[in-house]
């Protein structure tokens, strides 16, 4: 009987490390590709129109399962200061006090605490902070192919489109028309399109 215990004992172990190991093999680290990939934003202007930017400093890490996508992760960091709306004078204004503070949180991160299967694609629940704000928030996404380049580098494509308020990040300044409508819009649309490839 003791005997059959410890052959029990053991295989149950066995089984527990191949999963381990299985889990671990299964999950690998792709860095984002600065050349193509984008992270933008956009922001309605006296009501009527989008001005349209970009952050042009980024580095991401995407820890991949493919056998499960939930079982991945990611982390963004962003430089304030390379916010880019081709306007200098506007870029200037952006990276002060009246918005970003580049200088005082030069930063702006995301960190996934876990992924979920979503009817469209999945989401990652993690914490975002901005200014100096951190706020949990769900990030949908969606897988758009993963390949092999012609040097046979593996690549994973996703895109993103979330809406936040700037507001919950402690960056409200914004001048009122004679109308009531907002010079810049609270609502700012995210949007972000990155191209991984395998560490």
């Amino acid at each position: 009987m003791m005997v059959r215990r410890a052959l029990a004992m053991a295989m149950a172990m066995a089984m527990a490390i191949a999963v381990t190991i299985g889990s671990a093999q299964a999950a690998e680290t792709y860095v984002l590709d600065p050349a193509h990939s984008i992270v933008g934003f956009g922001v309605k202007h006296l009501v009527i129109s989008t001005v349209r930017g970009t952050f042009d400093d980024v580095t991401a890490t995407l820890t991949y399962d493919e056998q499960d996508v939930t079982k991945s992760s990611v982390e963004v960091t962003i430089k304030t200061a390379s916010i880019n709306t081709r306007n200098e004078r506007r870029d200037g204004d952006l990276r002060s006090a009246s918005y970003f503070e580049a200088e005082k949180y030069p930063d702006i991160t995301f960190k996934s605490k876990k992924i979920v299967a979503a009817n469209t694609g999945h989401v990652a629940v993690g914490d975002f902070t901005m200014h100096g704000v951190t706020k949990e928030i769900s990030l949908p996404f969606t897988i758009t192919g993963k390949i092999k380049d012609h040097r046979g580098n593996p690549r994973i494509g996703t895109e993103s489109h979330l809406t936040i308020d700037r507001r919950d990040f402690g960056i409200s300044a914004s001048a009122v028309m004679e109308g009531g409508g907002l010079v810049v819009s609270n609502e700012v649309q995210i949007e972000i399109s990155i191209e991984w490839v395998k560490q």
